[in-house]
């Protein structure tokens, strides 16, 4: 019979392996092995599409700006070039306050890390030890701002049974009541769900009726196969209130080393986070912010980038087909396969690695242990569609030759 002392030894041993980095922990998971073939790196999320022809003009045109301190707020072009953008991309009830309302990031990792700090001193008081929601799979950026603001992460099971969003009708009263933050990203990763525009008003409601903040990582936003995905702001009314999105210029414009995104929404809570941001958070350079400018000003490289998408999905759609219950994703670029017969995430990722050259991440990395002990990722894999189609195409040959 196992002691209480070893329960607790291993269950401390559990919850270190499990804040470590995905990546790390594939890296370990696949040490000692030779690929078997040439390597194809469909791990990280990291765009490979060729940069915007802007960028490099745009930069040497505001050099002299790398000399000077910029304001932790935003410039104002930036700030105003991006309300402007989501005035034209959502259906908003009024236009976004570029002077109250935008707050520039170093991409949204740490704004998503961060605002869970903000979050906690914002919301105040709650009925019970503070909690923060989290989709289950997630981003680690989410898990890693609830504990450093000394909330509970409450892992929300984001199942093929729920549509792969978390379960609202789920959420109990007395969880809610003490709900700091809640964690949305649509179009999710690693499954690429969108959330209707029905669920998010469901989940505004439940933030108002209880007054937690809803942050929504829409940072996939652009890249969707048919139709655009709805907005949070888009449901959250005038003033924006309880709501906070955050947007990345990383996938929309290939631009992952550019480190700049922005957070938008409730003025009041905005302020709030600029105060800790002021303290805590390095500027983000004036020359990589008129690059976002030029960025949020131009659709065609949108336009032309989620069409390259789609062309590898249209690649998966012939070679994956119905394997692996695999269904195209409405949005985002990766594919989230089912190999529970092929002995599961882990055992799925190592024997494509060695036999096939293939990287990709096993889903219980991805994912928490629900209180049952299930993990929602322990029978996937995710795929990144981040490499040119023809790389692409080979590797997805590749997966099937090996799992069948």
């Amino acid at each position: 019979m196992m002691t209480a002392q070893r329960e607790a030894q291993i269950s401390t041993q559990a919850a270190a392996e499990n804040s470590r980095s995905p990546f790390v922990r594939l890296t370990d998971l696949i040490a000692g092995i030779e690929p078997g073939k040439p390597v194809i790196n469909l791990s990280v999320g990291e765009p490979q599409h060729a940069i915007p022809d802007f960028v490099g003009p745009v930069l040497a045109a505001h050099l002299a700006e790398f000399g000077r301190y910029p304001a932790n707020k935003g410039l104002e072009p930036f700030r105003k070039a991006v309300a402007t953008w989501l005035g034209r991309r959502y259906t908003l009830a009024k236009p976004v306050d570029a002077e109250n309302e935008v707050l520039v990031l170093n991409g949204t990792r740490e704004g998503l890390f961060l605002g869970a700090l903000a979050a906690k001193r914002f919301v105040g008081g709650r009925t019970g030890k503070p909690a923060v929601l989290i989709p289950n799979p997630f981003y680690a950026a989410y898990s890693a701002g609830a504990l450093a603001a000394d909330c509970e992460p409450v892992y929300l099971p984001a199942t093929r049974a729920s549509s792969f969003l978390p379960d609202l009708g789920a959420l109990d009263e007395a969880l809610l009541k003490r709900t700091v933050a809640f964690y949305l990203a649509s179009p999710s990763n690693p499954q690429g769900a969108v959330a209707s525009r029905d669920y998010l008003d469901r989940l505004h409601a439940l933030s108002r009726r209880f007054g937690f903040l809803v942050f929504a990582d829409e940072c996939y936003g652009e890249i969707y196969s048919k139709d655009k995905p709805a907005g949070m702001l888009e449901a959250s009314g005038p003033g924006f209130p309880n709501t906070v999105v955050f947007h990345s210029l990383s996938k929309r414009s290939n631009l992952p080393g550019l480190r700049v995104g922005f957070a938008a929404g409730d003025a009041k809570f905005l302020a709030a986070f600029l105060e800790l941001r002021n303290v805590a958070a390095p500027q983000v350079p004036g020359p990589m912010q008129h690059v976002a400018v030029a960025a949020y000003n131009d659709e065609a490289h949108v336009e032309k980038n989620r069409e390259l998408y789609n062309a590898k999905f249209d690649l998966a759609d012939q070679i994956i087909g119905d394997r692996y219950g695999y269904k195209r994703p409405a949005g985002g670029f990766f594919l989230w396969l089912d190999v529970s017969k092929f002995g599961g995430s882990e055992v799925a990722t190592k024997r494509l690695w060695a036999e096939a050259g293939v990287r990709v991440v096993p889903g219980r990395y991805l994912a928490r242990e629900q209180a049952d002990g299930s993990n929602p990722g322990a029978d996937y894999i995710r795929v990144a569609m981040v490499q040119d189609a023809a790389t692409t195409g080979e590797a997805l040959h590749r997966i099937v030759a090996v799992l069948g």
